[in-house]
Formats: structure tokens, C-alpha cells, sequence
């Protein structure tokens, strides 16, 4: 990644547990001047997602992502998620990088075995044949053979495997702050560090932030 700034990044949302993950990513991204543009694609159980976690009804899609966030979002633009004709699917079209999150055992699957049936899977592809960074959190417990297989698969090919799995090092008093720690890591991951990232520096007493 030749540069932080004007970053264009994806983000997909299926339906495994973690809507507040999906929430926090955008908005942390939306505030982030080093990002441009997000492109948005929530399935169908995604959508469901949020409206059982998140008490979000469903409607306009285009609106989603001020409902989600409280305020405006003109940087996040929503794309259907059966429009595999869409601009993230293709190479040609310059995406920094792609986040699905949180991410379900069925799209790890589609996208481990290069099932391109919908644009999350066919978009995660493009990223994969590209070379360019692509994270997946993955959110179920217990893993069968099928699903660490499939993470393997996944990983193989040039994907980052990131479960939803909380830190407690930073002595977390709010489930936001375990949320937010876990989303400010995950966007270390694709070149956007933090401020609000817990850093350990090898004493427990010592809680500092910096770059």
C-alpha cells in the first residue's frame, strides 16, 4: 500500500453474530481522514443482523449507514449485495483494501472455495487475485473441520483470519471498550492505526496510546 491517504475500502456484513462490530468499524472509518470512500454491502441476514442486535427496522438501504451511525455518512455508499456487477468487483477498480465483519461460516466458505455467487464473495475474490489485503471476522463457536479448513484455505490464498475474540489486557470496563479495542486492531491490520487503540507496553500499570 503505497499511501494511507485517499484510502478506498470495503466492507461487507453477514449475518454471524457482532452487528455492534460492524457499526463501530464504520464509524471509526468514516471518521478516519485517511479514508475516502467505504463501500457498504450487507446481506440479506445481515440486514437481519442488525435489526435483532441493533433494533434497526428495515428500509431504505441507502440510508443504513446514517441510521447506524447517528449522523450523516456521505463517504459510506451502499451496494447491493446481488449486484455482482458492481464497481468491487472488478480488478480494474482500485480498493485499498476489505473487511467482512462480521463474517459468517457460509461467505468464509464461498470465498475460501472461490464461489463468486454473490458480490461480498466475488468482491472478496477480486481482492485475493489482486494481492491486496482482505481481513475476515470470523464470528462462530466452536469451529468444525469444515471451518478450519476453510479459514486455512482462506489464509493460504493471502486472506487474514481475525476471530472476534476480545482482549482483556487493557482492562476493559464497557463492552465498547472491548468492541472497540478488536475494531481499532483489525484496522491496524489494513494499514489504519488508531488513536484509540490500547498498545501494551509490558506493564499492566501502563496504559499509553501512541503511534
Amino acid at each position: 500500500m503505497p499511501t494511507t491517504q485517499g484510502q478506498i475500502i470495503t466492507v461487507g456484513v453477514t449475518g454471524a453474530s457482532g452487528a455492534v462490530l460492524a457499526q463501530k468499524t464504520l464509524a471509526l472509518l468514516d471518521e478516519d481522514a485517511r479514508v475516502a470512500r467505504v463501500h457498504l454491502v450487507v446481506t440479506e441476514t445481515g440486514q437481519r443482523l442488525f435489526a435483532e442486535e441493533l433494533g434497526l427496522s428495515s428500509g431504505d438501504l441507502k440510508q443504513l449507514p446514517s441510521r447506524l451511525l447517528g449522523r450523516p455518512a456521505a463517504k459510506i455508499e451502499v451496494l447491493s449485495n446481488k449486484d455482482v456487477g458492481a464497481s468491487i468487483a472488478s480488478g480494474s477498480y482500485e480498493v485499498h483494501s476489505m473487511l467482512v465483519v462480521p463474517c459468517s461460516m457460509g461467505t468464509l466458505a464461498s470465498i475460501a472455495n472461490g464461489a463468486s455467487d454473490d458480490l461480498i464473495a466475488r468482491a472478496a475474490d477480486v481482492m485475493l487475485k489482486e494481492r491486496r489485503k482482505l481481513v475476515l471476522c470470523i464470528r462462530d463457536t466452536p469451529f468444525n473441520r469444515i471451518h478450519l479448513e476453510n479459514m486455512l484455505r482462506a489464509e493460504q490464498a493471502g486472506a487474514v483470519i481475525m476471530p472476534a475474540i476480545p482482549a482483556f489486557y487493557h482492562q476493559p470496563k464497557t463492552i465498547d471498550d472491548l468492541v472497540t479495542q478488536y475494531v481499532c486492531r483489525v484496522l491496524a491490520q489494513i494499514g489504519l492505526p488508531q488513536e484509540k487503540m490500547y498498545r501494551w507496553t509490558g506493564h499492566s500499570s501502563t496504559r499509553e496510546a501512541k503511534a
